[in-house]
C-alpha cells in the first residue's frame, strides 16, 4: 500500500511550527517597543501643547535652566559687590561672614569672595578709607585683597 506523495515531517518541525517559533520571539519584542512609543507620545508635563515631544522638551528645559543657573558663591559675591558700592566694605563683610554662618558649604569661597571685596573698596573708596573696614573675615582676605589692589 503507498501513501500519499507529500513527505512526511517529523513532529515540531514543520512550517507552522517554525513560524509560531519566529512570533513567540518577535511579538514580545514588538509589544514592549510599541508600547515604550506609546508611552512617550503621552503629554506628561501637564501644559496643553500638541507637541509628541513635550515631555522631553519640558526635560531638556529644566536641564538647562539648571545648567545657566551660577553657583551660590557667585551670587554671593555679585550681591556682597553691589552692597559695597550702595552702602559700604563694613555691611559687605558683615552679610559675607553672616552668609558663611548660614551656610558652611560657602566657607572654602570666603576668602576669594573677601579678596574681590578688598579689591573692589579700593576702587570705590581709595586705599586708605578701604583699609579702615578691613576685619579678620576669612583670615584678613579683605586686606590682602586691598593690598593686592593697591600695590
Amino acid at each position: 500500500m503507498k501513501h500519499s506523495s507529500t513527505p512526511r515531517t517529523r513532529r515540531g518541525r514543520g512550517p507552522a511550527r517554525r513560524v509560531g517559533r519566529t512570533l513567540a520571539l518577535v511579538l514580545p519584542v514588538v509589544l514592549v517597543l510599541s508600547g515604550t512609543l506609546a508611552v512617550t507620545r503621552v503629554n506628561w508635563s501637564g501644559s496643553p501643547s500638541d507637541s509628541v515631544l513635550a515631555a522631553s522638551e519640558a526635560s531638556s528645559a529644566d536641564l538647562s535652566r539648571r545648567a545657566s543657573s551660577r553657583p551660590p558663591q557667585d551670587v554671593l559675591r555679585d550681591r556682597l559687590l553691589l552692597e559695597l558700592q550702595e552702602k559700604d566694605p563694613g555691611v559687605a563683610l558683615t552679610h559675607l561672614q553672616q552668609a558663611v554662618n548660614g551656610r558652611p558649604s560657602l566657607a572654602r569661597h570666603c576668602a576669594s569672595i573677601a579678596r574681590a571685596l578688598g579689591r573692589a573698596a579700593v576702587r570705590v573708596y581709595g586705599p586708605s578709607r578701604a583699609q579702615s573696614y578691613a576685619r579678620p573675615v576669612c583670615d584678613t582676605s579683605f586686606a590682602s585683597g586691598v593690598s593686592a589692589q593697591h600695590g
